[in-house]
């Protein structure tokens, strides 16, 4: 198949230019819960930030693969590790009775490989943050129609902010979500994917308060894993503080992914999130479908199931940008290339 260029087939499915061309800053909110995956993700950002390609307004930290003080330590950390610790910092908003336990298990218990005393200390202040919901209404309330929100945790911050300014969400360039899964098991249930799952009202608010929505569901981003061999790799490039604690949390993250099964036995790990940057800057690694993406919050054994209609009816109200397929080694490679340059001494 080939990836790349911007045309419609009958099925409605659309491959996207690579906006780095353009040359224009992209500014960012990054909504998160470091968390091995989502610390791949932030500092592939920074490299892009480092490279003159985005611009990071906000971090907004959220509960899920952690508590919300440890998301919020962790994301202070890896700020400070890619020279980016003046960037604004949110913490999470609390989830009263969230459908799953944290993931800890995949995270190790401080989200970070259980290695996050090796990285710089914090230089955010938890106890005086402001919340991630108050920052998302600030930032895009500043700047209307021009911020992409890159979600790759649950979505209890977006769904905050919309429920106390109703319809701020529309003021987003578009909200990009790492979430969901469509013709896949799900990763914590049968059915649901843990980002939905963790939060499926949050979900359920997301979805039905806007129609610029791009989903990265588990469809695609089980294809991205990423080996100790990349990891060998950057090392190789340079030897430093940075390409350490990459080397060491994919160590982790590695054995972690084995044990619990996340990779059919081929030694890696999963960046699911790093699929929400590549969308913004590597767009034509992906295949997108239209459509209406609805959320169950009901059901007993599907509660958490993300679905749209694939009948060949006309459709109306669509709301999101589905990703139904990568390519997973043009999408690496830009990680890995990304990565590299931000570890540059």
């Amino acid at each position: 198949m080939c990836f790349g260029g911007r045309e419609s087939t009958p099925q409605t499915f659309h491959k996207i230019q690579n906006p780095k061309s353009k040359i224009e800053m992209t500014k960012i909110i990054f909504d998160t819960d470091p968390g091995g995956d989502d610390a791949f993700a932030l500092l592939w950002l920074q490299s892009l930030a480092k490279q003159g390609h985005a611009e990071l307004i906000a971090v907004t930290t959220a509960e899920g693969n952690i508590n919300s003080k440890l998301t919020f330590i962790n994301a202070s950390k890896v700020l400070s590790l890619g020279g980016f610790e003046k960037v604004e910092l949110g913490r999470g908003v609390t989830v009263k009775n969230p459908q799953a336990d944290d993931a800890a298990h995949i995270h190790g218990m401080d989200g970070m490989g259980n290695i996050s005393n090796n990285l710089p200390a914090a230089k955010h202040d938890f106890e005086k943050a402001v919340y991630s919901d108050d920052l998302i209404i600030d930032k895009l309330n500043a700047y209307p129609g021009e911020v992409s929100i890159l979600a790759v945790g649950p979505l209890t911050n977006l769904a905050a902010a919309e429920t106390k300014s109703p319809g701020i969400l529309k003021k987003a360039k578009e909200i990009v979500i790492m979430g969901g899964a469509f013709k896949v098991p799900g990763n914590v249930t049968t059915h649901a994917e843990f980002n939905i799952f963790y939060n499926p009202e949050a979900a359920e608010k997301v979805f039905s308060s806007c129609n610029n929505l791009v989903i990265l569901p588990l469809d695609i981003t089980e294809k991205l894993l990423f080996t100790p061999e990349m990891a060998e790799d950057i090392m190789s490039s340079s030897q430093n503080h940075l390409t350490q604690f990459i080397s060491d949390l994919c160590d982790f993250m590695t054995e972690a992914n084995l044990r619990y099964r996340q990779t059919r036995g081929f030694k890696g790990f999963l960046v699911h999130d790093g699929a929400a940057v590549a969308y913004l800057f590597y767009p034509e690694t992906l295949l997108f479908c239209r459509a209406k993406v609805d959320v169950e919050t009901q059901g007993k054994h599907t509660l958490g199931k993300t679905f749209f209609d694939e009948r060949f009816i006309a459709k109306k109200d669509a709301n999101s940008w589905v990703a139904l397929e990568v390519d997973k080694e043009g999408l690496l490679a830009s990680l890995l290339e990304d990565i590299k340059f931000l570890c540059m001494d």
